[in-house]
């Protein structure tokens, strides 16, 4: 049985409000994943705000499956994410 994620602070009501800090409590890659975000910033041109927001959406899939760590499979879903908003919003 999976545990649940690491307690957010609780002004936090989502992980799309965390901050720098809370980036870094709550969102630390492992070399693997930071491997495929290094990738993915290279091959699709994405920025260092891209990077963050690429880590909270991976957080959220994680949480959502009651993971404590980000998995390459997380980043690589949220990636797809970014694909998709840059495909049919430019974002």
């Amino acid at each position: 049985e999976a545990e649940m994620p690491l307690p957010k602070p609780s002004r936090l009501y989502c992980n799309a409000q965390m901050g720098p800090r809370e980036i870094r409590a709550y969102c630390s890659p492992s070399e693997p994943v930071k491997n495929m975000l290094r990738t993915a910033i290279q091959q699709l041109g994405l920025s260092a705000r891209a990077y963050d927001r690429l880590l909270k959406v991976a957080r959220t899939i994680a949480d959502l499956e009651a993971e404590k760590e980000i998995a390459v499979s997380h980043i690589a879903e949220a990636i797809q994410y970014r694909s998709l908003d840059r495909k049919f919003w430019g974002g």
